[in-house]
């Protein structure tokens, strides 16, 4: 007798265990979102927007540049045509976060190395300092290959106004800055082919460059 009371109470948890993986099967493929979403202003509020719609082709975008990089080529959105790219701001003589972050990125490059749709793009918050020569040396310090990840200089008031009006990485919201106002961030960007942004990161937080790097392989399944 007391062998059959056993055999029903294994059974009865055996039953549990399949109940329980079944349920978190289901919540697991219910709460998978189809694209990523759209982001157009400081407040990084999502739009769940439908890529290759009408909505979604007037949407914010990252308007042309023309900077510099490590290797004194020139660089435009034309650069980053039909490729998917990670940005963030930084400095070269930055003695704190700036070394976590470009550790972080190195993470980024490795996980896309062998993909030719994946780029990486810093700008210099400090470029009459960050000259060509000097952004090389850093690239060379760090590992950055120079073909994958471009380190770039150029006119501030261009990079100032990129990071805070049309990348929108500072987190001071409402808060009025201008040219003289130093611009530091943590924060990396996923911006896709039609130079929508798509993501927001800590570049200081492992779990959030994970992140980065699953979203960033789901936004190039994205048709």
């Amino acid at each position: 007798m007391n062998k059959l009371i056993i055999v029903l109470i294994l059974i009865v948890i055996a039953s549990c265990k399949d109940t329980v993986k079944k349920e978190n099967i289901q919540v697991t493929e219910t709460s998978r979102v189809e694209h990523l979403p759209y982001y157009n202003d400081e407040s990084f509020t999502p739009h769940w927007l439908t890529p290759n719609t009408e909505e979604e082709k007037q949407f914010h975008k990252i308007p042309d540049f023309k900077l510099v990089d490590q290797l004194g080529d020139t660089l435009t959105q034309k650069s980053f045509e039909n490729k998917i790219y990670i940005t963030d701001f930084f400095f070269t003589s930055c003695p704190g976060i700036c070394l976590k972050m470009t550790n972080n990125m190195t993470k980024v490059q490795e996980a896309f190395i062998d993909n030719p749709e994946v780029s990486m793009l810093s700008h210099s918050v400090t470029p009459s300092i960050d000259s060509v020569s000097v952004l090389k040396t850093y690239a060379n310090k760090n590992g950055i290959i120079d073909s994958k990840w471009h380190l770039v200089t150029g006119d501030k008031t261009e990079i100032y106004n990129l990071g805070r009006n049309q990348y929108f990485v500072e987190n001071d919201l409402g808060i009025p800055k201008d040219i003289t106002d130093f611009l530091h961030t943590e924060n990396f960007l996923l911006i896709d082919k039609n130079k929508h942004i798509r993501g927001i990161y800590n570049g200081l937080n492992r779990a959030s460059i994970t992140q980065l790097i699953t979203d960033a392989e789901a936004l190039l399944k994205e048709i």
